[in-house]
């Protein structure tokens, strides 16, 4: 006779996984997100600097129009994709939970708003300024491609869909790159400098679309906020500078487009 299961059954703590499962979960987390990504972007940096022309002569879009003449079905396109593109985070909280932690580990959670909020934005103000200074410099020296951050059409949804598009950016990179996987690489005994590098790296080669520029940019970033998490043990600042950052980004160019003579455009 099977015996029925009790609170103490209920109460036995998950069993750690083993270090193949760990490697095997982190392999299949970056290959449905941004190590994908990464390779996405080696692919298209290859299409560039094999085309006639400068980089800088090129143009790289974000936050393009899906259906263009057609806005509620563009709507339901950006929806879509930002909602979709969050399912890695939400695998990545699962895989947490099974572990025993869960996302309040890699701070990403709501105990510390206030400290989160004011540290996010005091890096968001020096990365932002020396951020737009490098992309300039690179682009001007030909080592990247024209960024344009958005080319959607002048509709209501315009605004939201754009802080909406910059707030996904920021959770997936920082939960994935930075909490999630240095926690599973030093759980799988890597150092903390080849961790860092590991990090670091990721985050430029999804960024190489852009150019050497972005690539180069994006990894000192990584190395700045692997720096923070471990300094401050939370994403939660990250995740707030980040959306600032493409907040300030996406947002600027729609205002700032074709109206200062000093921002490139396509």
């Amino acid at each position: 006779m099977q015996a029925e299961a009790g609170p103490v059954a209920d109460s036995v703590p998950p069993e750690r996984p083993s270090r193949r499962i760990f490697r095997d979960e982190t392999l299949l987390v970056l290959g449905l997100s941004l190590g994908a990504s990464g390779v996405s972007a080696l692919i298209s940096f290859v299409g560039s600097v094999t085309k006639p022309g400068g980089l800088k002569d090129q143009a790289a879009t974000l936050n393009a129009s899906a259906a263009p003449g057609r806005p509620w079905l563009d709507l339901a396109w950006q929806l879509f994709g930002i909602a979709s593109a969050l399912v890695p985070v939400a695998l990545v909280a699962h895989l947490l939970l099974r572990e025993g932690a869960g996302m309040r580990t890699i701070g990403f959670d709501r105990t510390r708003p206030w400290p989160d909020l004011g540290r996010g934005a005091a890096i968001a103000a020096v990365i932002g300024s020396t951020g737009i200074a490098f992309y300039l410099a690179a682009r001007g020296l030909g080592f990247n491609l024209t960024v344009v951050p958005e080319a959607l059409p002048d509709v209501w949804w315009k605004y939201p869909v754009l802080v909406l598009s910059a707030m996904q950016n920021a959770i997936l990179e920082e939960v994935v790159v930075v909490g999630y996987l240095l926690r599973r690489l030093g759980q799988l005994g890597w150092t903390p400098g080849a961790a860092l590098v590991a990090s670091a790296v990721l985050r430029g080669s999804y960024h190489l679309y852009q150019g050497i520029g972005g690539f180069l940019g994006n990894m000192v970033m990584g190395v700045v906020f692997v720096y923070l998490y471990r300094r401050w043990g939370r994403v939660g600042p990250l995740v707030v500078a980040h959306s600032l950052l493409d907040i300030g980004a996406f947002v600027g160019y729609a205002l700032l487009a074709g109206k200062v003579g000093w921002l490139p455009t396509a």
